[in-house]
């Protein structure tokens, strides 16, 4: 398949891989010369990893298949382990067994080839997304025995091959024992944490943004809370140094005519985090099928781009955003990238990205249109220099 850009800003296309035909891309890494790609489980694929050596020129070197009844969407890289989610899928199918639900752990001794080591059982629908930037925990969003939907986990991984819980942390009401108090039609349920100091910063679906403090990860403490007129607050990705997190709301809804889903920009200096701006939405996509709206943000990672001033954004059918916080109050847009539609599909669905030390975006498609890579123009590449943490 040959990857061709529909409209482009700032951005061009440098090149594509169909993931050996299992175009289904989530989340996606890079760490030294191999890229790992999670898949949303369309194809039974579950994790590939590619040799990123030529950017150019990826080379797919080892995949692997999803458990039966399960996908493995998530992937995060550090200290010489790979950790793959492991989750019921399709959500809504009715089987309450056969499926594979924790966390599994891989060395790297061969970062192009890696081995099995550990896996820790959540039990229950099993762990939707991680995050890990090395150390002794992890923490993640799963949904474990006796809840009705995701929790918050910390995970202990002083030996690897015996990954143990330390930690969780949810909204009264979510246990099956408890009554919720939340607003009947609304879903109170964790997404993933990023963190800055000793806070992490939750998008906690309809309850919005979720504050604890973790200065010790055996013990988080919720201290604050954001909530907005939105919904499905998926990713919440703090700014070090400017005390603002900049939060999207995943759209979940086919078009057309889905409610918005946005990018918001929120003051997290005092002990009442409050939204000061909202991202520019780019314009001509709300009546296409498909998904159209925001989703995922390149999270700042250890040896990626870093940058408390721009941000890259997915955002579906409207393809990967970009966006200059220069002036927090007013956040512009200054690069875009969408392609034309994989063949059989009426529309991209840009997934997840990330954004390599070199500036090289990598980026994915949800549904058939795998693995792309982009380079920034003279200009944004200029920008991105001036804006590097």
């Amino acid at each position: 398949m040959h990857a061709v850009t529909a409209s482009a800003s700032g951005l061009d296309l440098a090149a594509h891989h169909d993931l050996g035909g299992a175009g289904d891309g989530m989340q996606v890494i890079r760490h030294g010369d191999a890229v790992y790609v999670g898949h949303t489980g369309i194809s039974g694929a579950g994790t590939s990893v590619l040799d990123a050596a030529d950017p150019l020129r990826p080379r797919l070197v080892t995949q692997w298949r999803a458990p039966d009844r399960s996908h493995t969407h998530k992937v995060q890289v550090a200290d010489g382990l790979l950790l793959v989610n492991h989750e019921k899928f399709p959500y809504r199918a009715e089987y309450a067994s056969g499926f594979s639900a924790g966390l599994a752990a891989y060395t790297l001794d061969d970062p192009l080839r890696p081995e099995p080591t550990g896996f820790w059982p959540s039990g229950g629908r099993g762990v939707h997304r991680v995050v890990w930037r090395g150390g002794r925990y992890a923490h993640m969003s799963a949904v474990p025995d006796g809840f009705r939907d995701r929790i918050w986990i910390v995970l202990d991984l002083a030996d690897p091959s015996r990954p143990a819980e330390a930690a969780r942390w949810w909204w009264p009401g979510q246990r099956e024992d408890e009554t919720p108090d939340w607003p009947a039609g609304r879903r109170y349920a964790a997404h993933h944490g990023l963190v800055s100091g000793d806070r992490a910063y939750l998008g906690y679906d309809d309850a919005g943004m979720v504050v604890l403090d973790v200065g010790d990860w055996r013990q988080p403490r919720l201290v604050a809370r954001a909530e907005w007129d939105g919904g499905s607050t998926h990713t919440c990705l703090p700014l070090p140094g400017r005390g603002l997190v900049v939060a999207t709301d995943e759209q979940v809804r086919d078009g057309p005519r889905a409610p918005r889903r946005a990018i918001r920009v929120l003051d997290v200096s005092t002990a009442e985090p409050k939204v000061i701006a909202v991202c520019p939405e780019p314009d001509g996509f709300s009546g296409l099928p498909l998904r159209f709206g925001a989703h995922n943000l390149h999270e700042n990672q250890p040896g990626a781009y870093r940058s408390a001033r721009l941000v890259f954004a997915t955002y579906f059918s409207a393809g990967v955003r970009v966006y200059d916080l220069a002036d927090p109050l007013h956040p512009a847009e200054v690069a875009h990238w969408v392609p034309e539609p994989p063949p059989g599909q009426p529309v991209p669905q840009i997934n997840d990205l990330f954004v390599d030390a070199d500036g090289s975006v990598w980026v994915t498609d949800r549904i058939s249109g795998g693995l792309y890579v982009l380079r920034p123009r003279a200009g944004l590449e200029a920008l991105m220099d001036e804006a590097r943490a």
